[in-house]
């Protein structure tokens, strides 16, 4: 009985430790509100949507159908998508994926300074 006493004292210890040295986010509580949503799909192949939020992220995208009837079809896409870091920092990327892949439009570095084109030439 003792042992066992003194191994769920001893996990409590190590869950309060650990529960101390994990790194603390700290996020205002805010309701999210949808401000604006567009959506348009003709079922064949193309397509937009838009929308925007009260804490300030917001995304487009438009796809449009390539070579319908080929074996080479494909839905083309282009949009954006920003929103603002826990430092306050507002972002944005535009992107494209066609039939040369994903690839991301603007210059800004991402979350950890990497601007794209060194990411692009990393990932070959």
């Amino acid at each position: 009985m003792k042992s066992l006493v003194l191994c769920v004292l001893v996990a409590a210890a190590g869950v309060v430790v650990n529960a101390l040295a994990a790194p603390k986010i700290v996020q205002e509580a805010q309701d999210v509100k949808l401000l604006r949503y567009e959506s348009n799909n003709d079922g064949l192949g193309n397509y937009n949507f838009a929308y925007k939020q009260s804490d300030s992220s917001r995304r487009s995208e438009e796809g449009e159908l390539r070579n319908a009837g080929t074996d080479n079809e494909f839905v083309a896409v282009k949009g954006s998508y920003s929103w603002t870091d826990p430092e306050g920092v507002y972002h944005t990327v535009n992107y494209i994926a066609d039939e040369n892949g994903y690839q991301i439009l603007e210059d800004e570095p991402d979350r950890f300074g990497t601007p794209p084109a060194v990411v692009a030439s990393l990932l070959g």
